[in-house]
């Protein structure tokens, strides 16, 4: 199974690139391809790509913030949770995905 992440936090600082290191390393050691786009008070770093986003099985929004660029997703199946949720449940997030595409 192959997944897009944004994470991004109402400051943009902590929380932000803690999620996303939770869920490259949650996702890797379940099996699964993830990659991971920050958008914190640098901006979007490690930014998704057209290719990355049409190859992936769905897309997790762990934000607390609006996501900017989000209509690059229309057409795929989003799991928005809380930025939070991502840092303290990364594998029961992925479980709960991978079940609900039946893989």
């Amino acid at each position: 199974m192959k997944l897009v992440a944004v994470t991004a936090c109402p400051t943009g600082i902590a929380h932000t690139y803690m999620a996303a290191e939770r869920l490259e390393k949650t996702g890797r050691k379940m099996g699964l391809a993830i990659k991971v786009e920050t958008q914190g008070a640098m901006g979007i770093e490690n930014e998704l790509t057209a290719a990355d986003i049409a190859a992936a099985d769905a897309v997790i929004l762990a934000v607390g913030i609006p996501v900017l660029k989000k209509e690059r997703f229309a057409g795929k199946t989003i799991f928005e949770v809380p930025v939070q949720d991502a840092l303290k449940n990364a594998e029961a997030i992925l479980q709960r995905i991978k079940g609900e595409l039946g893989l």
